[in-house]
């Protein structure tokens, strides 16, 4: 809401799927507050304005200001009623919300979680239109019955555009989740800059932000932290169609989002409205029952959507629109806004977009767009990419696959090659993990699948693999990161891959099978904190009894078995020279220094120690790979 742009032509919708009464008296008040700390960053041209990061720095450094006595009398002043507003809201959490549900908590009075009526809140409305004022603000919290599937965060964002569609119409739409903030102020005059100055309509369909972090444990301990992905993939596929849409920091074109082509730009623009009113209401029937919404979007679709509009006179069609039952027979999540099938419904939509013909833009400006946090510890990570897996293996198996846009649409071949490679990341859990277990393998069985150090071909996988880890290091120097954050980043795809991604798959397995479907699994991110002394505890891996933990565990004592068998001599005898050796002694080493969260966790205690259960599952698992190596090598 702070942002350097005109109020007037602002709104800012929130949208609470979970119905918390916590989640709205906070908003109210921090909207009081809103009304403090917008002219006063404005006045200041304050550029850090999300008030919990600005009051934890030095105000000489976060301003550039001289330090004024007005100047501090105003931050004092800021600080107090912002200390003021976090005791209110840090009470209500502990349970002080008011509970006699009246007034504007009326609404909340029978709602649960999952079953609740709509509710719909104008917490702000800038009624005079005046660009010095606060933009709208407007809660939401759409409709939710047990018996009606609401596709997730999908779901939620496709209320929010025909909820905003209603009330303000803007011909663009910013999307950002809720642990991020909006940490350059110019960032929608940025992208803005990016539509406008597009020499064709199509060559920017929506504008991507790469996401950063705020607070993040010192050189990525999670390997989460996505910087070089962003920089080389993000960048680079800016070339080809442009870069992915990735969930949050994204900026739509309000028609792309209906679902126009390139080519109906022009072509349509006579058939779908006369003096305002839809003259071919049959055109736009997939849109919904909503002959109010209907209207809007063919405003939209026209790129006429600066007309006057009253909020309040809007809502009974807005509690229409964001009622459970609205999208049936609609095309709602297949044709229109954000797409259906998938947990990763970001991919999914921006690969729609891109199947029509259309290209997005990179914007990544200097202070960087948006801060969110990242998920730190092992469940929360594991989560994260399971997630991801699971969702980007739905797409690639589905209608909308990248292969069938290049095929019969106007998805770009290379773009669709990008898109393959991160989509196809579930599947090498598989090669993956076998690969793992090979050399464990070749030392319990005492055979080898590398050369002698004596033979010549030994330089072959040598060069391999010391060029391709020269080259990533490379890529992790030249974004002005370290080597412990390479060394981070490459055991956790490790143990990524054989933990999160081959749960990705076994959940698609099922949903094919028929046997369960795919949940979106919330990733949960707690606040970073920056102190010196829990920096150390913000990098250790934390392990719960998930049974995602399981293979991983099944994995390091595999190896470790092997290890103790050649200490031990328990090998059998190898005839000539095919025995195991130094090379498959290297490798088990270097899977054991990735796995080594995992080695310690054998010995944590408490959040940092493998639980006891997940311990003997992969102690079974382990011992049954063991018997059959011995098996297969005897048979």
């Amino acid at each position: 809401m702070a942002v350097d742009y005109p109020a007037h032509k602002l709104a800012c919708y929130v949208s609470d799927d979970g119905c918390s009464t916590l989640t709205f008296y906070s908003l109210l008040e921090a909207a009081k507050f809103a009304k403090l700390w917008v002219p006063f960053c404005k006045k200041y041209n304050i550029q850090l304005r999300a008030p919990f990061r600005y009051f934890a720095g030095d105000a000489t450094t976060l301003t550039g200001e001289d330090c004024s006595v007005e100047f501090q009398q105003a931050r004092d002043t800021m600080k107090d009623e912002y200390e003021q507003l976090s005791r209110k809201i840090e009470d209500a959490s502990k349970g002080s919300v008011p509970s006699n549900f009246t007034g504007e908590f009326a609404a909340f009075s029978n709602a649960e979680r999952r079953n609740h009526s709509t509710i719909i809140k104008i917490i702000l409305e800038n009624k005079e239109g005046h660009p010095d004022e606060l933009p709208h603000l407007i809660y939401i919290s759409r409709e939710k019955r047990a018996k009606h599937p609401h596709h997730y965060k999908a779901g939620a964002m496709n209320v929010l555009t025909r909820v905003s569609g209603l009330m303000t119409n803007a011909p663009f739409m910013l999307n950002v989740d809720c642990d991020m903030y909006a940490n350059n102020p110019q960032i929608i005059l940025h992208a803005l800059c990016l539509f406008v100055g597009a020499k064709h309509e199509r060559d920017c369909a929506f504008v991507q932000c790469p996401q950063h972090f705020y607070d993040g444990a010192k050189d990525d301990p999670f390997g989460n932290q996505l910087v070089v992905l962003h920089e080389y993939l993000g960048r680079g596929i800016v070339g080809i169609q442009g870069p992915f849409y990735g969930g949050t920091g994204s900026f739509h074109r309000r028609k792309v989002i209906y679902g126009s082509w390139p080519e109906d730009m022009k072509t349509k623009k006579k058939s779908h409205t006369f003096n305002g009113e839809l003259t071919e209401l049959e055109s736009l029937n997939g849109f919904g029952s909503s002959k109010q919404f209907i209207n809007s979007v063919a405003h939209a679709l026209l790129d006429d959507s600066d007309h006057p509009r009253d909020l309040w006179s809007s809502l009974e069609a807005v509690c229409q629109v964001a009622s459970c039952t609205y999208e049936y027979n609609t095309d709602w999540g297949k044709e229109v806004g954000w797409m259906y099938g998938s947990t990763t419904e970001d991919i999914l939509t921006g690969l729609a977009i891109h199947t029509k013909g259309w290209r997005s833009l990179y914007c990544s400006p200097n202070p960087p767009a948006f801060l969110g946090c990242a998920p730190s510890g092992g469940p929360a990570s594991m989560t994260q990419q399971k997630r991801w897996a699971t969702g980007l293996l739905e797409v690639l198996i589905s209608k909308k696959s990248p292969i069938y846009g290049t095929l019969f649409m106007h998805l770009y071949y290379r773009q669709c090659l990008a898109y393959l490679w991160i989509l196809t990341w579930a599947l090498r859990s598989i090669p993956e993990f076998l690969y793992a277990l090979l050399p464990a393998y070749c030392i319990i069985t005492n055979s080898h699948f590398l050369p002698k150090g004596q033979e010549p071909t030994i330089i072959i996988p040598i060069a391999i693999f010391v060029i391709y880890n020269l080259y990533c290091l490379y890529e992790y120097f030249a974004t002005d990161l370290s080597i412990r954050a390479w060394w981070n980043n490459h055991r956790m795809q490790r143990i990524t891959s054989t933990c999160a991604w081959s749960f990705g798959i076994l959940s698609v397995v099922l949903k094919l099978l028929g046997l369960s479907e795919t949940v979106f699994e919330v990733t949960k991110k707690d606040q970073s904190t920056s102190s010196d002394s829990t920096n150390a505890e913000l990098g250790r891996f934390t392990f719960d009894e998930s049974p995602i933990f399981v293979p991983g565990t099944a994995l390091l004592l595999v190896h470790l078995i092997a290890v103790f068998t050649m200490l031990f001599g328990l090998r059998p005898q190898a005839s000539g020279n095919s025995g195991s050796g130094l090379g498959e002694v290297i490798c088990t080493v270097w899977v054991v220094l990735c796995f080594w969260p995992f080695f310690r966790g054998l010995f944590g205690k408490g959040k940092y120690g493998i639980p006891s259960t997940t311990i003997m599952k992969g102690a079974i698992l382990a011992t049954i790979v063991v018997y059959l190596s011995r098996f297969t090598s005897t048979g």
